[in-house]
């Protein structure tokens, strides 16, 4: 029979040593997890995102741009429409190309609505579709179609007749009026002329020369103007003044500022 301090001594052992074996235990587990973890993790890599990401790097690799393809005719109506035009071509039977030509016309007039309102639009739509064609398309078309020759012509040159103007900034109806005020005899009706025309060229030197416009520089040009038949004196005769119209403020606009 064994002493009950040394049975004591014993016990407390074996609990310990117990003790020390469940945590050795949970720690073999634990780490027996991990490693399934990183197992799991290694195989997801190799197995989903590593092909993933190679199929995508390919796809970019064989990405075809729109600079890289034939330009389009009608760039308007898309790649797709113009695919189908294409199509449309290459068919042999004569009955089904037209049929496809119609359905292609309803496809490129739900593209631009808009267009319906007017009168000819179903016109421009065969004539767009035999541009698309490369003219190629060989049906009955319901309207006639543009050709190919006026496409390629030039517009007729507008002709447009340039007359030497000695006075920019006054224009060349202010000469032509000079011109009629000096067939008019000495009277009221020219005085009232000439004064209307000095006033106005002194209002378009002031609208390029805000900083003031001299009586005496208007009077000359007017001179020159007439070749010598106005002959005004600047020290006699007066113009009028003209002034910098002030800029709209809130008052005069009548609008109201919001309140922040």
């Amino acid at each position: 029979m064994l002493p009950a301090s040394l049975c004591a001594k014993i016990m407390v052992f074996w609990r310990i040593t117990r003790t020390i074996e469940v945590v050795l235990n949970e720690r073999a587990v634990a780490k027996q997890k991990q490693i399934k973890l990183c197992f799991f993790a290694l195989h997801s890599t190799f197995t989903i995102f590593v092909p993933k990401f190679i199929r995508t790097l390919m796809a970019i690799m064989d990405l075809v741009y729109n600079t890289q393809k034939e330009k389009l005719i009608l760039p308007e109506y898309g790649r797709n429409v113009q695919q189908m035009v294409d199509y449309c071509v290459t068919i042999p039977d004569r009955e089904e190309r037209t049929r496809c030509a119609y359905t292609i016309i309803q496809i490129m007039g739900n593209l631009f609505p808009q267009i319906r309102d007017s009168e000819d639009y179903k016109h421009k739509l065969w004539d767009h579709l035999a541009i698309m064609s490369d003219f190629k398309l060989d049906i009955d078309f319901p309207y006639e179609v543009v050709k190919r020759e006026s496409l390629a012509s030039k517009p007729q040159k507008v002709e447009y007749k340039l007359d030497h103007i000695k006075y920019r900034h006054y224009g060349k109806i202010i000469e032509l009026m000079i011109d009629e005020a000096c067939k008019y005899p000495d009277g009221p009706e020219k005085d009232a002329l000439v004064s209307l025309i000095a006033n106005h060229m002194k209002k378009l030197i002031f609208s390029i020369n805000k900083d003031g416009v001299e009586d005496e520089k208007i009077l000359k040009d007017l001179y020159h103007y007439s070749k010598g038949k106005i002959n005004l004196d600047p020290a006699t005769y007066k113009l009028r003044e003209f002034k910098e119209a002030p800029a709209a403020t809130q008052a005069s606009t009548g609008k109201k500022k919001k309140k922040k």
